[in-house]
């Protein structure tokens, strides 16, 4: 998975740099971005109820949608994580470990409540 990430992140780095929108991409304004479009992911589940969501998105149509804004949005994420110096991944895997620390398996398995709720 370690090489096909790094083909994908240098893609999108030389796609920016090609164009010269290295010059646009300020943080602020990659984390508007991405904001903007998780709110378009958002908009694919919108007004539906849970069951008409899974009829549209086991549709051609709903996952060609559904899959182009989650690539909108990984994009922008891998964006400011280069302009950043952050190395993705490992910050999944520190936050993992964190998450795995606040939501120990006997506290947490089946329960959806935040770790500041679980019982000590």
């Amino acid at each position: 998975m370690s090489h096909n990430f790094d083909a994908v992140d240098e893609l999108i780095k030389q796609f920016s740099l090609d164009r010269d929108w290295d010059q646009f991409h300020s943080p602020k304004n990659l984390i508007l971005a991405l904001v903007s479009e998780v709110g378009e992911l958002s908009e694919v589940a919108l007004w539906k109820s849970d069951k008409d969501l899974e009829v549209y998105l086991s549709s051609r149509q709903g996952r060609e949608k559904i899959s182009e804004e989650i690539a909108d949005v990984a994009i922008y994420l891998m964006r400011l994580c280069q302009k950043l110096e952050v190395d993705l991944l490992e910050i999944i895997k520190a936050k993992m470990g964190s998450n795995m620390a606040k939501y120990p398996i006997d506290k947490s398995k089946g329960n959806s409540k935040k770790y500041t709720e679980l019982d000590n």
